[in-house]
């Protein structure tokens, strides 16, 4: 029988020394963040499995199943928060912090692929291994500080590698044209290809063959396909009712969005929604 496992707190962080991985194929009602300090092994990850070494940084979304493969001693720094916790923080790109824990476990290893990031995230733990010791005055905001840190540093890293069939040499240009994306996703008007041509200064046409060469599918289909990310997101993590979700995205009404997400998914949100409570 697959464990599961609750927290009672909406942030809960703490260090880990093991030899074994104390719970087999574990489903949380969670998020968890695990930070491999020293040891490698293997992870599990809905049955996907692939290595770990030091530096790994890996999050597991709520219903997944998981657990680590550990060869020899292991120290981890495991960070686990509610839906409560996303939505208490006001962050300012917040679309990238939902991508990454819509996302997050439909990667193939580690979140961190930036180098410089690594060592960002390395000082981060060290401190927030500190601060989890050392009990005193505003420690709690101070570790909620650190957490968020590595929250955004890993959403970034995960920006890094999406669409999914981005190749390995992708122009950096794609990249800052992908980031402008995510950034306006709520501003229909500034997503026309016309107006990110503009932007860039590409021409209409150039950006349209010169995006699909890069990324394999069209750059009107990445955006569809990010907005209706985040409009599932907002129907699984969110009390947000169908027309403020619209209104949030640029649809004229309820009706609107629901002729778009349709098109789309085969059913309405609140069916969605439904399905996914």
């Amino acid at each position: 029988m697959m464990a599961r496992e609750n927290i009672y707190q909406s942030l809960e962080v703490f260090y880990e020394k093991v030899d074994e991985c104390p719970l087999r194929e574990r489903a949380f009602n969670f998020f968890e963040m695990v930070y491999v300090i020293e040891g490698v092994g293997l992870h599990t990850v809905n049955g996907n499995r692939f290595s770990y070494s030091k530096g790994d940084l890996f999050l597991i979304t709520p219903n997944d199943s998981h657990d680590f493969d550990l060869d020899g001693t292991c120290e981890f720094m495991v960070m686990r928060f509610g839906e409560n916790y996303i939505r208490e923080y006001q962050w300012k790109s917040i679309d990238h912090i939902e991508c990454l824990l819509y996302y997050a476990s439909d990667l193939s290893g580690s979140l961190l692929v930036n180098e410089q990031d690594k060592k960002i995230v390395e000082s981060l733990i060290q401190n927030l291994q500190q601060s989890v010791e050392y009990v005193g005055i505003y420690t709690e905001d101070l570790i909620r500080h650190l957490v968020n840190s590595i929250l955004v540093i890993a959403a970034r890293n995960l920006a890094l590698v999406k669409p999914n069939s981005t190749s390995l040499t992708i122009d950096q240009r794609i990249l800052q044209v992908i980031d402008y994306i995510q950034e306006n996703i709520r501003y229909p008007e500034l997503l026309r290809i016309t107006v990110i041509a503009d932007k860039f200064g590409f021409s209409p046409t150039y950006l349209g063959s010169f995006f699909r060469k890069q990324c394999n599918e069209s750059l009107q289909h990445y955006i569809s396909s990010y907005r209706i990310r985040l409009i599932e997101h907002r129907l699984r993590f969110s009390d947000k009712r169908i027309h403020e979700i619209a209104d949030e995205f640029g649809f004229t009404d309820e009706s609107h969005i629901n002729k778009f997400f349709k098109r789309h998914k085969g059913l309405s949100l609140k069916a969605f929604r439904n399905v996914e409570a």
